[in-house]
């Protein structure tokens, strides 16, 4: 069974991005390559985690 998680993007760093996840508390940001995150993010932009990929969501 796969999970659907939901994150925002904290902070880009480079070739990273620091993600906080929005659906459960979670003490530590997640760092992603941005090679794995659509190419459009930006600071703040919501991201949906689900069969292993990452998708921008519409706010």
């Amino acid at each position: 069974m796969f999970e659907t998680i939901y994150y925002e993007v904290a902070a880009i760093d480079g070739d990273y991005a620091r993600l906080r996840r929005t659906d459960a508390t979670a003490e530590e940001l997640k760092l992603v390559a941005r090679a794995l995150l659509p190419a459009e993010i930006t600071e703040g932009s919501k991201l949906k985690y689900e069969l292993m990929q990452y998708e921008l969501m519409e706010d």
